[in-house]
């Protein structure tokens, strides 16, 4: 093995552990909107944006990572063994991505659940 592909081989290596660098926020807990206070409702909106910011920030580096690894792939030249890890690399870091969006999407539709539930349980 020359020390190009060496050097191939530790980049797409890089790009499988980078995924594992793209820090996943946790998802939030929610008020029980039927019995929170506002306090309570406003302190759940809060960590909601917080973890919507967090998230946002995971999806840029998880993009970063298939984008970099799309590209060496489209690049050509790879062995065999080194474009099949790019190729998981890019495949990990485009199933994280799809899960962090469907995460937010969830966080998000669960929030909007509370809140109703507290206006029913808070009227006026």
């Amino acid at each position: 093995m020359n020390k190009f592909t060496i050097a191939l081989a530790a980049l797409s290596l890089g790009s499988a552990a980078a995924v594992a660098d793209c820090t996943k926020p946790e998802s939030p807990t929610l008020p029980d909107g039927a019995s929170a206070t506002m306090d309570d409702m406003l302190a759940g909106q809060k960590a909601v944006k917080t973890f919507q910011a967090a998230n946002v920030e995971y999806m840029k580096c998880l993009e970063e990572v298939f984008t970099t690894a799309e590209a060496k792939v489209k690049e050509g030249g790879l062995a065999e063994d080194v474009l099949a890890e790019t190729q998981k690399a890019y495949e990990a870091a485009v199933e994280a991505y799809n899960a962090a969006v469907s995460t937010e999407e969830t966080v998000a539709g669960q929030f909007n659940t509370e809140i109703r539930e507290y206006k029913a349980a808070n009227p006026g």
